[in-house]
């Protein structure tokens, strides 16, 4: 298994994937340089609210929020060409700010894990200051508030209204993650279609596997069945079909899970990383397109990141209820109950106590080194292997149930984790 930051690169996806991954060539002095000029040329944004800071947990976890945007403009606010838009297969106005990909990022405290969460974009949730409503509305209503106070203030057109609203929108989602979740986000990042498109394809696609063909004209989706790699346009329809299948975004959101799986394996691969050419448009891609929260330092957490291994990546989504809630004026929404999903989010921390627990008590038992004859007898016994969550007890008859397909619905909540090291064949 391959080891370095870059493995949680690709748990960040979209988003971070690529820049963290730069840092994998932390051992050489090109892929610091790199680094280095990231940070330098990189788009910042004041989101994070100035209570954060004295309201983190002092246990020394890590939560971030990744958003996906389905704007037409780049990472400074300025609006993409006619031609990028072709190459993105969308139009001018389609889209506008909302946020059709979002996930919390949890890290505990040893970066033993990394549990990537996927929200809904469809949850319908409190908003803080409008109210209950779809959650990818919550961006663009803090948006289009502040940008119309900025406006009759008398602040004219251009990059810094521009700016300034986008921050306003990215504080009021925040807000609304924060208050279903019950974490403090510690850090965020925004990408636009665009440096989805260019990331892609500077990595030279991603491979991927569907259990049937499809073929969708709203999202521009034809494909064959089985095993594949798309990239560029054809990797942004895959993501963003949810029309025809079964389940709807629920099945969109187990396809950009598997993607972004794909995304940590490809930006591991040797192809990309001893190729000088291939990452820096990796870099020119992300500096074009995402937007990180001011004050994050990504040496730092790249170097903190460097032990995770692809295997102990996971994505999971939040648990739901009804896909067709009425709801007074948002249309059909996905259901959420949220005591439940702070429940959820909670156990994920649990299972790493677990885990922690786990390992000291195998490592406890553990065999000692050749040679060591003052060794207790019962210590030269071999630890018990790791627990298979599919294994059955001898005495318990094996069950019929068949277990969840790839991101279905789990009884307690969430969907079957997904690893990075798999490419699991999807809706």
């Amino acid at each position: 298994m391959r080891r370095g930051a870059g493995v949680f690169a690709g748990v960040l996806g979209k988003v971070t994937a690529a820049l963290v991954a730069a840092a994998v060539l932390g051992v050489t002095g090109y892929g610091w340089f790199l680094l280095r000029d990231f940070n330098r040329r990189v788009v910042v944004a004041d989101v994070l609210s100035p209570q954060a800071d004295a309201e983190r947990p002092l246990d020394g976890t890590v939560d971030i929020l990744l958003v996906g945007m389905d704007s037409r403009t780049d990472a400074r606010g300025r609006p993409l060409s006619a031609e990028q838009r072709k190459l993105l297969r969308v139009n001018a106005g389609d889209g506008e700010v909302n946020t059709d990909t979002i996930i919390l990022v949890h890290v505990p405290s040893d970066t033993s894990r990394a549990v990537a969460v996927s929200i809904p974009r469809d949850s319908y949730v409190d908003i803080p200051g409008f109210g209950m409503h779809k959650i990818n509305s919550a961006y663009p209503r803090g948006r289009n508030v502040e940008r119309e106070r900025l406006l009759a203030a008398g602040m004219p057109p251009g990059e810094e209204l521009e700016r300034r609203s986008h921050q306003a929108g990215a504080r009021v989602l925040l807000k609304t993650v924060e208050k279903l979740t019950g974490r403090t986000i510690d850090h965020y990042a925004s990408v636009n279609l665009l440096g989805f498109y260019e990331i892609t394809k500077a990595i030279g696609g991603i491979e991927v596997c569907l259990k049937a063909p499809v073929q969708d004209v709203k999202s521009h989706a034809d494909f064959p069945a089985g095993r594949q790699v798309i990239s560029e346009g054809d990797a942004l329809a895959f993501v963003r079909q949810r029309h025809g299948l079964p389940r709807g975004d629920l099945d969109r959101i187990v396809r950009q899970q598997v993607f972004l799986t794909g995304l940590a394996r490809k930006v591991l691969s040797t192809g990309t990383l001893t190729d000088p050419q291939r990452l820096n448009d990796l870099m020119d891609a992300i500096t074009r397109s995402v937007v990180l929260s001011k004050g994050w330092d990504i040496m730092a957490f790249a170097q903190r990141m460097s032990s995770l291994t692809t295997d102990r990546v996971e994505f999971r989504t939040i648990p739901v209820g009804s896909l067709a809630l009425p709801t007074p004026a948002d249309g059909a929404a996905v259901e959420v109950d949220p005591q439940r999903v702070r429940e959820f989010i909670a156990s994920l921390s649990e299972e790493e106590d677990e885990e922690a627990a786990a390992a000291r008590e195998r490592s406890s038992s553990a065999p000692p080194p050749p040679g060591n004859s003052s060794a207790p007898p019962s210590a030269t016994t071999s630890a018990p292997p790791p627990r298979a969550e599919s294994a059955t007890p001898p005495e318990v008859p094996p069950s019929t149930a068949q277990p969840p397909e790839d991101g279905e619905q789990t009884p307690e909540g969430g969907n079957r984790p997904i690893t990075a090291d798999e490419i699991p064949c999807v809706n």
